[in-house]
């Protein structure tokens, strides 16, 4: 992997600060949160999403990665069409498998795209949302090193590094990957799920005032809600990958530190704290109530013009 300059990185992991061009790698179909995100990111036009790629997963809504990637295709141009936004241009497919043990990148659209529009990027430096299992991106960077230049890749995957393992679904499914990211020197962002992502949990009663009869969107994004949680008691859900699009969208909601990148073993356990490891930034704490408030009236906002 191509070296990034120590400055480089350090200014490419400052907190993000003016408009941003971003793209979002998503297992948008893997269950329901990735939608939530998405909403969230075209919602958002003080930033610039200039492409939604599809990412493999495997669990019970998939038959394998290549299945599950093609769902979260479609689901994508689903809700693009929700906002009568064109996919054109705007969706790609993504691989069809995760990253091998040996570490050749998999061929895919969205790999290709994401090359060209990290090279020609101007002197602002393209953010990566990345909401899955991680091929794609990492695929993209071992296919052309120099990307590592002019990248921030904001990721939701693992534990925090004090976790006894970091086994969760996004990195366990793409150890090798994750490996790449984290080993790559790139300036990367993690947002870890247990206690940090984690607090943006939500409820059905939440979602039935803030969100249910919001237009076509918010009744979309309410009955997938309804029919994916189960009923009960102070039942709560946790909506993981708006955290990603609250990273730029709502940024005094985070707080984050520099860290040296942890070492990721092949059992997706971490390994000793090594101080000369090249830094990263590692999301803290979440504030809940502030990214669900903008969320939320967002929504709203959107669902008030479309019907006046």
């Amino acid at each position: 992997m191509q070296p990034l300059a120590p400055d480089r990185r350090l200014a490419l992991l400052a907190p993000p600060r003016g408009r941003i061009r971003y793209v979002m790698d998503t297992d948008t179909y893997n269950e329901i949160d990735d939608q939530f995100a998405l909403v969230y990111a075209l919602l958002s036009p003080e930033h610039d999403l200039q492409a939604v790629y599809a990412a493999p997963f495997f669990n019970d809504r998939s038959t394998g990665p290549a299945d599950g990637m093609e769902k979260s295709y479609a689901e994508i141009l689903h809700i693009l069409g929700l906002h009568r936004v064109p996919h054109e241009g705007l969706a790609f497919r993504g691989s069809t498998a995760y990253l091998s043990a040996d570490k050749r990148p998999v061929e895919s659209a969205a790999a290709r795209d994401l090359i060209a529009r990290a090279r020609s990027s101007g002197p602002e430096p393209l953010y990566v949302l990345a909401l899955g299992a991680i091929t794609n991106v990492a695929s993209a960077m071992l296919m052309a090193p120099d990307i590592v230049d002019n990248i921030v890749i904001v990721w939701l995957g693992g534990h925090p590094p004090y976790w006894p393992d970091t086994r969760e679904f996004n990195l366990r499914q793409d150890v090798a990957a994750a490996q790449v990211i984290l080993d790559s020197g790139a300036a990367v962002v993690q947002i870890p799920c247990a206690l940090v992502a984690e607090q943006l949990r939500t409820t059905l009663p939440e979602m039935e005032r803030h969100v249910r009869g919001q237009g076509v969107v918010g009744d979309y994004l309410y009955g997938i809600y309804r029919d994916y949680v189960p009923t009960g008691p102070s039942r709560s859900k946790v909506i993981w990958d708006i955290s990603t699009v609250a990273y730029l969208a709502q940024p005094d909601s985070i707080t984050s530190d520099l860290c040296p990148s942890p070492v990721l073993l092949p059992d997706a356990t971490w390994g000793p704290v090594e101080p000369s490891r090249h830094p990263i930034r590692i999301v803290r704490h979440i504030d809940r109530d502030l990214v669900y408030g903008d969320l939320f009236a967002r929504i709203k906002r959107a669902a008030t013009t479309r019907a006046s």
